[in-house]
C-alpha cells in the first residue's frame, strides 16, 4: 500500500490509473487513502477524492467499497463540515438514479425486466440451466441482465445511505428525503418486496434511537423541526403502502405514527391527522373492519369541520352522508355472543388498541361493548349533529332501516333509495386530503341489512311463511343468499327461524301474546292512534295554556339568554386559563431544553475547538516535516541530474553546492514560469475582451428592437385591462345603489331596536355603578382597619425590642463585671504562687550554699591528709575495705610508727586515682543529671576523690550526689 504525502497524489495517481484502465487499482488507491489513519483531519481535496471514489464505485457497481467509504469520511467530518458529507452523498444517489434510468431507457420491455420477485436473490437454478442449455438469449434475459443489476445497486445504495444516516441529527434533512426517493423507487418499479423491507429499517432505526438515548449525535424527537421530518417519512410510507395495496404495511406504518405521537405526547397537524384517519378508513374497509371504519369516517368528519375553513355544503354532505352509511353498514348484531373467555379477552385487548389508533380513550377493566359498538355510535351521530348535514336520501334510509316498522315493504321501499344513494360520491374540491368519496361501496353491506331488518319485523309479525312469498319481499338477493344471511342471524341469536325445504315454508320462533315485542308493537300502534284522534277532534283547553306560555316566555327567554352569555364566559375563562398553563408548561420545557442544549453545545465546542488546535498543530508539524523532506529528496534528485548530464554546471565553480542556493535556484526559474504564465493569461484576456466587445456591439441593435416591441405589447395590455376595470367598477357601482335601496327600508327598524338595547344597557350600567361605589366604600373601610391594626402592631414590636435591648445591655455589663472580678483574682492568686516559689528558690540557695561550704571543708581535708607521705604505708598495712565502701576517717589515718612507704608506691598513688584527659568533657557533658561511669569512680577505700594540680587544674571536681542530680533536674 502506498502511503502518499498528500492527499492532491492519490487523486493524481488514481486519474493515472483511469486514464490507462486500471479502475479497481484506481478504486483501491483511493480507498487506502480514505481509510488510512494519516488523513483524518477535513481538508478540501479529501472532498474531490469522495467525488471521485463515488463516480468509480457507480461505475464498477461496488456497493460495499461505496458504504465503507461514506462511513470513514463521514467519521472525518462530523464535527467539521457535515455540510461536505451531505454533498458527497446527493453526489452518490444521482449518479445511481442516473446509472439506473438510463439502464431502464436501453431496455425496451420494462415489465418483463422487472418481473422478478426479490432485488436481493441470487439467481435461480432454472435461469442457470436455461441460460447454458439455450444457445441464443432472449431478448427478456438480455434485458434482465441489462436493467436488473442497476436496480439492485440502487437499491443498496438507498440502504446504505440509510443506514450511515440514521443517527445523525445534522443530517435529518437528507435522512428524510432519502427514504422519501427510496419509497418513489418501490412505488415506481412496484417493488412490494423491497418496501417491506424498507419499512422495517426504517422502523429498526426509530426502536434504537429511541433505545440508546445516550448517543453523542442523536436527533431530538421533542425538537418541532425533528418531529414534523419524522411525521412527514411515516405519511409519506402509509401513502406508498396504500397506493401499492399492500394493507398490513399500511396498517403497520399506522401504528408507527400512533407510536410516534405517543412517544413525544404532541398531536401533529390537523391536515395530517386528516390524511391519517383517512387512510385508516380505507384499511379497517379492506380488512372488514365496519365499526373502526365508521369511527374513522366519524374523526374524519370532525376533523373537516372543525378545521377546513373552506370545505362547501356539497363535500360536507358527502363527507356526513359516508359517516351515516358506514354506521348503518355495521352489523346489527354482536358477533361475540356465545364466544370463549379467550376470544373475548383477546377482542377487548383489540378493541382497546383500536380505539387508541383511532383516538378514542377506552378502560380496560370496563366493559367496552357498550361504549364502542354500533348504537353508540349512532347516538353519537344524532348528538352531534352529523345526521342533520347528511343529504335527505341518506336520512330517508337512516329512518326507514332504524325507526319505521313496514315489515312487508321495507325493502322495496329502500330499493330505490340506494340507487339513487350508489349515484352520489366523486372528489372533493375543498378537501384534497380526502380520497374520493363513492357512497355506491356501501350499498351491499346496506342491503344485508335491509334483509335482516325485514327477517326480524317479519319474525315479530308471522309464525309462518312461504318461501316464495318471502323471496318476493326481498329483491336484493336470491333465497339461498337470504338463508345463508339468516344463518348467521340465527348463530348470533338476532331472530329466531328455521327453513322446511319439503314444505316450502319459514318457521319463525313462537311468541305468545304477552311477548315484549309484541307488546311494543300494540303500544306504538296505541301511540300512533291517539295522535291521529288529537288530530282530528283537537282539545278546547290548549288556547288558554298557551296564552299563559306566551305571557312568562319573554322573560323566560331572557333568563335563559343571561344564563347562557354567564356560562359561555365561564367556559371562554377557563379556555383561557387552561391554554395558559399549556403555554407556561410548553415555554418552561422549552426554556429547560434550550439550557441544556446550549451547555451541551458549549461543551461540544470547546472540546472540538481543542481538538481542532491539536489536529491543525499536528497537521502543521507533519506538514513542515514532509515538506523539508520532499524538498530535500527534489534537491537531491536534482543535483544528481545536473551531475549526470554535465552540460548544466552550478553556476559558482569551485564551491560547495548547499540546499539555500539549490532552492533560490528553483525559486527563481518557478518566478520566471509565473511571469510567462501571467503574460499568456493577459495575452488570452485581451482576446476575451475584444471578443466580448464585438459581441455586445452585434447584440445592441437586437436588444434594443425587443425593448421596443415590448413597449408596444405593454401599452396595448394595460389599456385592455384599463378599459375592463372602468366596466368592472361601473358594474359594482350599480349593484352598490341596488344594496342601499333595498337596505333602506330597515333603517326605522334597525333605530327603534337600537334604542331598546340602548335603555336596557343604561339601566345595567347604573346598577352596576352604584354596586361598584358599595364595594369601593367597604375596600376603604376595611384598608383603613387594616392600616390601625398594623400601627399597633408596629408599635408592639418597636416597645418589645427596646426592652430586650435593655436586657441584653443589663447582661452584658454584668458578665463583663464578672469577667473583670476573675481576672483580678487570678492576678492575686499568682502573685501569691510566684512569692511562694521565689522563697522556694532563696531556701534552696541557701541550701546548696551551705553544702558547698561543707564540700569545700571535707575536700580542704582529705587533701592534707593525703600530703603525709608516712602514712600512706599503714593504710596499706591495714585491712583493705571493699571497693565502693564508705571508710571513717579514724580508719584511714595510720600510725605515726608505721614504716614509710617506698617512693615509687608514693609517686604512683596519685595516677591510680587520675582519670585521662580524653574523658574530661564527657564527664563535664554528662554534669550532674547521670552519675559518672564506673571507671570513673574511686577504686580505693576512701570516697573522697584525688586532688591533683597537674590534671585537674585550679578546678574542684565533687562527688556525684543523686539528690543534687534531682534537685538540678527539680529546678
Amino acid at each position: 500500500m502506498a502511503n502518499f504525502a498528500k492527499p492532491e497524489n492519490a487523486l493524481k495517481r488514481a486519474e493515472e490509473l483511469i486514464n490507462v484502465g486500471q479502475k479497481q487499482d484506481a478504486l483501491q488507491v483511493l480507498h487506502n487513502l480514505i481509510t488510512s489513519k494519516r488523513h483524518r483531519a477535513w481538508q478540501k481535496p479529501i472532498e474531490r477524492i469522495m467525488f471521485k471514489y463515488v463516480e468509480l464505485c457507480v461505475d464498477m457497481r461496488k456497493g460495499r467499497f461505496a458504504k465503507d467509504g461514506l462511513i470513514q469520511y463521514r467519521i472525518i467530518c462530523q464535527q467539521v463540515n457535515v455540510s461536505s458529507l451531505e454533498e458527497v452523498i446527493k453526489h452518490f444517489m444521482h449518479l445511481s438514479t442516473e446509472r439506473a434510468e438510463k439502464a431502464r431507457s436501453q431496455a425496451q420491455a420494462l415489465e418483463e425486466a422487472l418481473d422478478f420477485d426479490d432485488l436481493e436473490a441470487d439467481k435461480r437454478p432454472e435461469d442457470l440451466m436455461l441460460s447454458y442449455v439455450s444457445g441464443e438469449k432472449g431478448k427478456d434475459r438480455s434485458d434482465r441482465e441489462l436493467v436488473t443489476p442497476w436496480f439492485k445497486f440502487l437499491w443498496e445504495t438507498y440502504r446504505s445511505v440509510l443506514e450511515i444516516l440514521r443517527n445523525n441529527s445534522k443530517l435529518e434533512a437528507l435522512y428524510a428525503m432519502t427514504a422519501h426517493r427510496a419509497f418513489q423507487f418501490c412505488k415506481q418499479y412496484k417493488r412490494a418486496t423491497e418496501f417491506r423491507r424498507l419499512c422495517e429499517i426504517i422502523r429498526n432505526h426509530l426502536a434504537n434511537l429511541n433505545k440508546y438515548k445516550d448517543q453523542r449525535d442523536r436527533p431530538d424527537l421533542s425538537a418541532p423541526e425533528s418531529l414534523q421530518l419524522y411525521l412527514d417519512t411515516r405519511f409519506e410510507q402509509l401513502k406508498i403502502a396504500t397506493e401499492l395495496g399492500l394493507w398490513q404495511e399500511a396498517f403497520r406504518s399506522i401504528e408507527d405514527i400512533h407510536g410516534l405521537m405517543s412517544i413525544v405526547k404532541k398531536t401533529p397537524k390537523a391536515s395530517l391527522m386528516v390524511v391519517y384517519y383517512a387512510k385508516l378508513t380505507e384499511i379497517f374497509w379492506i380488512s372488514g373492519s365496519h365499526l373502526y371504519h365508521a369511527y374513522a369516517w366519524f374523526k374524519l368528519f370532525t376533523l373537516q369541520k372543525s378545521f377546513n375553513k373552506n370545505l362547501s355544503q356539497k363535500d360536507l354532505q358527502l363527507i356526513a352522508s359516508s359517516v351515516v352509511l358506514a354506521a348503518l353498514s355495521v352489523t346489527p348484531y354482536d358477533q361475540r355472543r356465545g364466544a370463549s373467555h379467550l376470544e373475548l379477552e383477546n377482542e377487548k385487548e383489540r378493541n382497546i388498541r383500536m380505539a387508541n389508533l383511532i383516538g378514542f380513550n377506552l378502560e380496560p377493566k370496563l366493559e367496552n361493548r357498550e361504549v364502542f359498538s354500533r348504537s353508540s355510535l349512532l347516538t353519537d351521530l344524532i348528538s352531534k349533529g352529523v345526521l342533520s348535514c347528511a343529504t335527505q336520501e341518506v336520512k330517508d334510509l337512516y329512518l326507514l332501516l332504524e325507526h319505521e316498522f313496514l315489515s312487508l315493504d321495507v325493502a322495496s321501499k329502500i330499493q330505490p333509495l340506494l340507487m339513487k344513494i350508489s349515484k352520489l360520491g366523486g372528489k372533493l374540491a375543498s378537501a384534497s386530503s380526502v380520497p374520493e368519496v363513492q357512497l355506491s361501496r356501501y350499498a351491499s353491506s346496506l342491503e344485508k341489512l335491509a334483509t335482516l331488518r325485514l327477517l326480524k319485523q317479519v319474525s315479530q309479525v308471522y309464525q309462518t311463511m312461504k318461501i316464495e312469498s318471502l323471496s318476493q319481499m326481498i329483491p336484493f338477493f336470491n333465497f339461498s343468499m337470504v338463508e345463508k344471511i339468516s344463518v348467521d342471524a340465527v348463530k348470533h341469536k338476532f331472530i329466531a327461524m328455521r327453513v322446511d325445504h319439503m314444505k316450502g315454508v319459514v318457521l319463525f320462533g313462537n311468541m305468545g301474546l304477552e311477548s315484549d315485542k309484541l307488546r311494543d308493537h300494540l303500544t306504538m300502534l296505541a301511540e300512533s292512534l291517539n295522535n291521529a284522534r288529537a288530530m282530528i277532534y283537537p282539545s278546547a283547553k290548549k288556547a288558554p295554556m298557551m296564552g299563559e306560555v306566551l305571557l312568562g316566555l319573554g322573560e323566560t327567554v331572557d333568563k335563559e339568554h343571561k344564563r347562557l352569555l354567564a356560562r359561555k364566559s365561564v367556559i371562554e375563562k377557563r379556555k383561557e386559563e387552561q391554554e395558559r398553563q399549556l403555554l407556561e408548561m410548553e415555554r418552561e420545557e422549552e426554556s429547560k431544553r434550550q439550557m441544556l442544549l446550549k451547555k451541551t453545545e458549549e461543551a461540544e465546542k470547546k472540546r472540538l475547538a481543542a481538538m481542532f488546535e491539536q489536529q491543525r498543530a499536528e497537521r502543521i508539524r507533519k506538514e513542515i516535516e514532509e515538506r523539508e523532506l520532499e524538498e530535500a529528496q527534489a534537491l537531491l534528485l536534482e543535483t544528481e541530474k545536473h551531475s549526470k548530464r554535465g552540460k548544466k554546471k552550478p553556476i559558482l565553480d569551485g564551491e560547495k553546492l548547499t540546499k539555500q542556493t539549490l532552492i533560490e535556484r528553483a525559486l527563481s526559474e518557478q518566478l520566471k514560469e509565473k511571469q510567462e504564465q501571467e503574460k499568456r493569461l493577459q495575452k488570452v484576456a485581451k482576446t476575451m475582451d475584444h471578443l466580448e466587445r464585438a459581441k455586445r456591439e452585434e447584440a445592441a441593435p437586437l436588444i434594443e428592437a425587443v425593448f421596443q416591441r415590448r413597449l408596444v405589447e405593454e401599452k396595448v395590455l394595460h389599456e385592455r385591462e384599463q378599459q375592463l376595470e372602468v366596466e368592472l367598477s361601473r358594474q359594482r357601482h350599480d349593484g352598490d345603489l341596488k344594496e342601499k335601496n333595498r337596505l333602506g327600508r330597515m333603517l326605522e327598524n334597525k333605530m327603534v331596536f337600537q334604542e331598546r338595547v340602548m335603555s336596557w344597557r343604561q339601566a345595567e350600567f347604573e346598577q352596576r355603578r352604584g354596586e361598584r361605589e358599595e364595594r369601593i366604600k367597604q375596600i376603604i373601610l376595611a384598608r383603613k382597619q387594616e392600616r390601625e391594626m398594623k400601627r399597633q402592631k408596629i408599635f408592639y414590636v418597636r416597645s418589645e425590642e427596646v426592652r430586650i435591648r435593655k436586657l441584653q445591655e443589663e447582661e452584658e455589663a454584668r458578665k463583663r463585671e464578672e469577667a473583670e472580678r476573675r481576672r483580678k483574682e487570678e492576678a492575686e492568686r499568682k502573685a501569691k504562687l510566684d512569692e511562694i516559689a521565689e522563697k522556694q528558690r532563696q531556701r534552696e540557695r541557701e541550701l546548696e550554699e551551705k553544702e558547698r561550704v561543707r564540700r569545700e571543708a571535707l575536700l580542704r581535708r582529705s587533701t592534707e591528709g593525703l600530703a603525709r607521705p608516712s602514712e600512706l604505708p599503714a593504710v596499706s598495712r591495714t585491712a583493705e575495705p571493699a571497693p565502693g565502701k564508705y571508710v571513717p576517717r579514724f580508719r584511714r589515718e595510720t600510725p605515726k610508727s608505721s614504716a614509710p612507704t617506698p617512693t615509687s608506691t608514693s609517686t604512683s598513688e596519685p595516677d591510680r586515682w587520675v582519670k585521662p584527659a580524653s574523658s574530661e568533657p564527657d564527664r563535664q557533658v554528662a554534669g550532674s543529671r547521670a552519675p559518672p561511669p564506673q571507671s570513673d569512680r574511686w577504686t580505693s577505700g576512701s570516697r573522697v576523690p584525688p586532688q591533683d594540680s597537674k590534671h585537674f587544674g585550679s578546678s574542684k571536681p565533687e562527688p556525684w550526689r543523686p539528690s543534687r542530680a534531682r534537685n538540678l533536674q527539680r529546678g
